[in-house]
């Protein structure tokens, strides 16, 4: 390009007016046609090789950001085998390439189907955060590419989720839920290390059930709650039974003193007919109606002849009995 730049100028310079006016002599034109073209030339070189260290100035250089790492491509020996850090590095112009990875970490998700121990049908989610090793970045780019993550970690990912399930039944993948992602996390890590792929951390964001078997699942909580319940309500009955005997036995057993009582002193029934007695006075008392009942069916009179009816019934009683 620049010869023709050259060509075009000189060009140029030749077909510029020569001599000078009609009457002038015919030596000196010649002369400073000549000159001027000389002129032009140097101009136009100078042009030329001005351009020229602008070019190799602005393309001699480039700068790597912060977490980036280059490597550069030659156009005579291929890739060299430097790692350039951040900050300006040079190159040569034309000859040489630079190519700029990211070196922090970065996410990648995979969402996969695989079978479990018992065969069933698991969908499991791995969130993987990796990032290249900066030691192989030219043996990345040679074998893999820039987008090596996109390469080989949906294969690998899904070949190790799967792998890792198979070792598991559907309960385990839920009790054992750390266990599994660490499982996955030696396995990748394994893996991905023969492409100087480095992990950070692999987590499992997902993990779900097929439809029927989450049906069982739910059945089988439900069934155990209802025999949970069943034993309670069983539990409940036996401690009710056990109370009502218990009452029954004590309320047999008070009759029982209550009739003994009654038999060695007829004056244990006087003292609870006051009590009694007490107890109507306090609730008629408290009342705003008119009672006109008759005093013994309310156990009132106290000071009439009901203690001697009572008395005498049981003696005559104790009379019958002894006949």
């Amino acid at each position: 390009m620049a010869q023709k730049f050259k060509d075009a100028f000189q060009k140029m310079a030749q077909n510029l007016p020569k001599g000078g006016g009609a009457g002038g002599g015919a030596g000196g034109g010649p002369g400073r046609g000549s000159g001027a073209a000389a002129a032009a030339s140097r101009a136009a070189g100078s042009l030329l090789v001005a351009g020229g260290l602008g070019y190799g100035a602005y393309n001699s250089i480039f700068t790597v950001d912060g977490g980036h790492r280059a490597v550069v491509f030659n156009r005579l020996l291929g890739m060299k085998s430097q790692i350039y850090n951040e900050g300006l590095n040079f190159n040569i112009p034309w000859f040489e390439r630079p190519i700029v990875y990211d070196i922090r970490t970065r996410p990648v998700n995979l969402q996969t189907l695989t079978g479990s121990k018992d065969l069933q049908m698991v969908t499991i989610g791995v969130r993987v955060l990796h990032k290249p090793d900066p030691g192989h970045l030219v043996w990345i780019y040679r074998h893999l590419g820039k987008n090596y993550d996109e390469r080989i970690l949906p294969s690998l990912m899904n070949e190790c989720a799967k792998a890792v399930v198979a070792r598991y039944n559907a309960n385990e993948l839920l009790t054992k839920r750390e266990e599994v992602s660490a499982s996955i996390s030696r396995e990748l890590s394994a893996r991905c290390a023969g492409f100087h792929v480095l992990l950070e951390d692999v987590a499992i964001t997902h993990l779900a059930f097929s439809p029927e078997y989450a049906k069982a699942v739910e059945g089988k909580q439900v069934a155990q709650q209802d025999a949970a319940r069943a034993k309670y309500i069983v539990l409940g009955a036996i401690q009710e039974k056990k109370t009502i005997i218990t009452k029954a036995r004590g309320e047999a057993e008070s009759a029982e003193l209550i009739g003994t009582a009654v038999k060695r002193n007829p004056g244990f029934m006087k003292l609870r007919r006051i009590d009694a007695a007490k107890d109507i006075a306090d609730i008629v008392a408290g009342s705003g109606n008119k009672i006109y009942l008759n005093a013994d069916s309310l156990l009132l009179n106290l000071l009439g002849d009901a203690d001697d009816k009572f008395t005498k019934s049981v003696h005559g009683e104790r009379g019958f009995f002894r006949r």
